[in-house]
């Protein structure tokens, strides 16, 4: 990696970031834009991931308008990310709380000052329950878990009983064939009964969902429906411990959820809490065919004349171009998601040039390995070896989770933040 200019290199010297090459996890926004660092005149080492802060807080306000004109809360799933920096973007634009799924993650979340997390998860094993039970010492901090069996609610009332503590929980459904979550009424019935069996320690808090099991919209439909009567059932037997919580929603039909769940006529007697993740930075894969159903068929979000967009970006070199329709891409596997769809070409860029261009629609990645892309490319293209090409992501969750720091750019491809992940 080449010298940022006009910085002495000896107290760049710490831990080794891909990306940034030599990096300390301490230096603040404002050094690093004191440094001057710039994409284009290729200061970073590549590949890297990025993010475009104007394109982090578009997204974040068209999530924010468009939850509140339902008039309901969002916990953004923090899994997508696990950047800190980012939960407090979100929190800070008006976010109920952060959800997690993971004790650890939970725990993350809360040595970074998040008081509010939602684990949409089963919260099982010994270290997991001790791990929430410290949280719990500080009054400040409030978390819900899942429950979807009698032996686990057993277990978590054995622990939580002995430890002198309450613990809040919400009763999932789920659907054959599915994750998690109860199935039938016998099922329904003896979580129930388990919460009444512990009644000094669990406190039931609400019914939670998870649609995405589910790629049918009528079938998600019923399925939001039956939970809104069983939330409706479970206010009349009295059976919450407080005002509940009515959750559902990943980031495909978060728009959908918000529909079932706001016309179900609950009022002011259920929150309801929605967990998109993936909105923050969106991506070019399902979540982009999703955003586009949910802005051609749902009323709010057509009648706010905007869209979700790609924020984060993967750039690389083109190492090799050892034949007329193929190109070598220096990033593989260890650097982008490959789950839900591999990398897009979006820009090109050639160092020296004035600004990048798009990239040619019949570009197309058609293979990753661990550290190499096949990119398909026209026997006339004009790909040179060293330019620099950007590439939009299918599914961001996997692509943050290779990434310890991310640089965070201005509309002039300026480093003005580093987001760090915590995985």
């Amino acid at each position: 990696m080449t010298t940022p200019p006009n910085s002495d290199f000896s107290q760049l010297i710490g831990p080794l970031n891909k990306g940034l090459g030599p990096f300390s996890r301490d230096h603040s926004a404002n050094e690093l834009a004191q440094r001057g660092w710039n994409l284009l005149r290729e200061d970073l080492s590549l590949p890297t991931a990025v993010l475009y802060q104007d394109r982090l807080l578009h997204n974040r306000d068209w999530m924010c308008t468009f939850i509140a004109k339902y008039g309901v809360h969002l916990a953004p799933h923090g899994k997508t990310t696990m950047a800190p920096q980012l939960f407090h973007m979100q929190l800070e634009g008006g976010a109920w709380g952060i959800t997690l799924a993971t004790a650890h993650q939970t725990l993350v979340a809360y040595e970074h000052g998040v008081r509010r997390v939602l684990m949409a998860n089963q919260l099982v094993g010994k270290q997991n329950m001790a791990t929430i039970a410290r949280l719990q010492q500080d009054p400040a901090f409030t978390y819900y878990c899942l429950v979807d069996s009698a032996e686990q609610v057993d277990q978590l009332g054995k622990f939580f009983s002995d430890s002198g503590q309450w613990l809040n929980v919400l009763l999932e459904l789920g659907v054959e064939g599915g994750r998690t979550g109860v199935r039938n009424d016998s099922q329904h019935l003896a979580v129930l009964e388990a919460i009444a069996r512990w009644k000094n320690a669990i406190r039931l808090g609400g019914v939670e969902i998870y649609e995405g099991v589910l790629d049918d919209g009528p079938a998600i439909r019923a399925f939001l429906q039956r939970a809104c009567g069983v939330t409706r059932d479970l206010l009349a037997e009295a059976r919450f411990s407080a005002k509940p919580i009515l959750s559902g929603a990943g980031s495909a039909w978060f728009d959908v959820v918000a529909e079932e769940f706001t016309s179900a006529g609950f009022g002011d007697a259920v929150d309801i809490v929605l967990r998109p993740g993936c909105y923050l930075t969106h991506d070019v894969g399902v979540y982009r065919k999703a955003h586009a159903r949910m802005l051609r068929a749902n009323p709010v979000a057509h009648r706010m004349h905007s869209e979700l967009l790609p924020a984060l970006h993967l750039w690389a070199y083109v190492q090799s171009v050892p034949e007329p329709r193929r190109a070598i891409i220096g990033m593989g596997k260890r650097d982008a998601a490959f789950d839900s769809g591999l990398p897009v070409p979006a820009l090109q860029y050639r160092p020296g040039s004035a600004a990048p261009i798009s990239a040619p629609p019949h570009w197309e990645v058609t293979k990753m390995m661990d550290q190499h892309a096949y990119l398909l490319i026209g026997p006339a293209d004009d790909l040179r070896v060293g330019d620099m090409l950007a590439f939009d992501i299918c599914h961001p969750c996997l692509t943050f989770d290779k990434w310890r720091a991310l640089p965070v750019l201005d509309s002039n491809y300026n480093v003005i933040d580093i987001v760090q992940t915590f995985f």
